[in-house]
């Protein structure tokens, strides 16, 4: 029997991962669909309680409503709890259990398939919404030194203020950056979803600097900004949502795919 997965969001239809998951259960002969499915906006709970009540195993969660993805959560793992916004949730026994594989995601893309160690290097986090507070516990981990900057100054203080049992996070202001440089740079606003550029200054990027987008499908402002800036390596957040892909994966199967070929597959199809 045919175990049935799903992604949630709204917007749905630009998702990647249906693609995704037909490639992990095709790799690893798991037996499941995954559909993509668009939820109304104030209809989350409703539509989590269809799927449940229709036999669906788990899904995983999109914009935007990773936060309420953590409140109607019964059980929580480490990371959702840390970040409270779950990405992941798993049904079984008439109880929901919610992850959140965001971070651990960005952190396996940025190290093991760019290559690039983020251990004691200095971070800069654009952002302070749900991408972001689902990264941070896994950046501090990682033992960077973590910066936030957010068009919003009391959202990234907030953000800093819940994490700060976690780690040391400095809070900055764009009109304070033109003094500092950084070894890596991380996109979590929506600018790119918007074609906007966030308001860098010239030398914010330190020589061998990784400039990282969470947008894919495209050559975002950022991006280009970053390459004109001379940043050593520039990518896209396509083999993150990968990798947090594999992670939900396991939790749903215990079965962890390889996530090289599907980055390339993808890549070949957007």
């Amino acid at each position: 029997m045919t175990d049935k997965y799903a992604v949630i969001g709204n917007p749905i239809s630009h998702s990647k991962s249906p693609q995704i998951h037909k490639l992990f259960a095709e790799q690893t002969s798991q037996d499941i669909s995954y559909d993509p499915i668009l939820s109304p906006l104030h209809g989350f709970t409703s539509t989590i309680k269809r799927l449940v009540s229709d036999g669906y195993k788990g899904c995983s969660i999109t914009l935007p409503f990773k936060f309420e993805a953590f409140q109607i959560s019964q059980h929580l793992s480490e990371s959702a709890q840390a970040s409270q916004a779950v990405n992941t949730l798993k049904f079984d026994e008439n109880t929901i259990y919610g992850a959140n594989t965001d971070g651990s995601g960005l952190v396996r893309d940025i190290q093991h398939n760019l290559g690039f160690t983020l251990k004691e290097r200095r971070v800069l986090l654009m952002g302070a919404g749900g991408a972001a507070y689902g990264v941070i516990p896994t950046l501090l981990s990682a033992g960077t030194n973590l910066s936030i900057v957010n068009r919003t100054f009391n959202s990234a203080q907030r953000l800093a203020e819940h994490f700060e049992t976690l780690g040391n996070i400095s809070i900055l202001k764009y009109e304070e950056l033109g003094s500092q440089a950084f070894e890596c740079i991380i996109n979590a606003t929506s600018s790119s979803i918007t074609n906007e550029m966030p308001p860098l200054p010239n030398g914010i990027f330190s020589p061998d600097a990784l400039a990282y987008d969470m947008m894919y499908g495209r050559d975002t402002p950022f991006m280009r900004f970053a390459r004109e800036q001379g940043a050593d390596l520039v990518s896209d957040g396509l083999g993150m949502l990968v990798e947090q892909a594999a992670e939900a994966f396991f939790i749903w199967r215990k079965v962890r795919p390889e996530t090289t070929p599907v980055i390339l597959e993808i890549r070949k199809q957007t």
